[in-house]
C-alpha cells in the first residue's frame, strides 16, 4: 500500500513538473505591473505598419455638415 501511495505522489509530482516546464518554455504575451511584456518570439513576429492618417478623422462628415448648413441658409 505504501508503494502505491508513493508511486501516485511521484506521478503527480512528475506531471506537475511537466506542466510547469510546458508553461515556462512557451512564449506568451503577459502584463506585469501595467506594462505589456512581449512573447519569447517577438523577434520573429511580422511588423505591422499603419501609415499616418489625417489629424482630423471626421473631415468628410464636417464637409457634409458645412454643405448642409449652406443649403439651409440658401433656402
Amino acid at each position: 500500500m505504501y508503494s502505491r501511495i508513493k508511486s501516485r505522489s511521484l506521478c503527480l509530482l512528475l506531471c506537475g513538473a511537466a506542466i510547469m516546464a510546458a508553461f515556462a518554455t512557451t512564449g506568451c504575451q503577459m502584463s506585469v505591473g501595467g506594462q505589456t511584456l512581449p512573447s519569447a518570439y517577438y523577434l520573429q513576429d511580422d511588423i505591422q505598419y499603419f501609415p499616418k492618417g489625417p489629424e482630423f478623422k471626421l473631415s468628410r462628415e464636417a464637409a457634409a455638415l458645412k454643405q448642409a448648413a449652406a443649403r439651409q441658409d440658401a433656402n
